[in-house]
């Protein structure tokens, strides 16, 4: 119970930080009309190239021995790839619905 009293304690700011964001985050995409909250989702997908940046760090800082975080971190840049993908592909579609037919 000690290490996490501690644990809070040294990472107040963080936690405060998040708590903050995942509010901020709600009444954001709560305001968003459902007109525009496919698109919004679909860029929000394609902003999670961080994850594929992240991953790629963690690897590379990661024990080469340690087969069982490579094989994490090698699921999670395949992950992140396909969420950006699929975010892209999302949006391409939502804007040919809007283009004038010939």
């Amino acid at each position: 119970m000690e290490q996490v009293l501690t644990f809070f304690n040294d990472n107040r700011e963080m936690i405060y930080f998040i708590i903050l964001s995942v509010f901020v985050g709600v009444e954001v995409i709560g305001g968003v009309p459902t007109v525009l909250h496919t698109p919004l989702m679909s860029g929000a997908n394609a902003i999670h190239g961080v994850v594929i940046v992240g991953a790629i760090y963690v690897m590379l800082n990661v024990n080469p021995t340690d087969t069982v975080a490579l094989i994490l971190g090698c699921l999670a840049v395949l992950l992140g790839t396909l969420n950006v993908v699929g975010g892209f592909v999302v949006t391409d579609r939502m804007l040919e619905m809007f283009k004038k037919k010939k």
